[in-house]
């Protein structure tokens, strides 16, 4: 489920429990994140340390590497939802910044090998 950076990107997250991620940002809506340019542009450069970052922004930088490596296995189903969403937007819609993001938290590609199938059978074309 490769859809994990997306989701990550602007979804979920915050107030910290101890088996997963924080939890603070599940309930917003990823639908106005995602068609916001504004926003969206905000988290791209944040993300790819051309800009500063939110504090949504920052921890989003910090949880990216752990959710890639461990299958998102410390999110919840609205975080999974999220990521899911997320990530076929941007590679559907934004396909030069996921190529972006993933070069830089997925640069020898093994993340994407790892999630084809799964994302595949979700409808996401890696």
């Amino acid at each position: 489920m490769r859809a994990i950076l997306a989701s990550l990107l602007f979804a979920s997250l915050a107030l910290a429990k101890p088996d997963g991620y924080p939890t603070k940002y599940d309930n917003i809506n990823i639908d106005e994140v995602l068609h916001n340019e504004r926003m969206m542009k905000i988290h791209e450069k944040c993300l790819l340390d051309e800009g500063d970052c939110t504090p949504e922004g920052k921890l989003l930088k910090e949880i990216i590497p752990d959710a890639l490596q461990t299958e998102c296995s410390k999110c919840n189903e609205k975080q999974k939802a999220g990521v899911e969403k997320g990530m076929k937007y941007l590679i559907e819609e934004k396909r030069d910044v996921f190529d972006r993001l993933s070069a830089k938290y997925d640069p020898k590609g093994i993340y994407l090998k790892k999630y084809k199938q799964e994302a595949e059978k979700r409808g996401i074309k890696l």
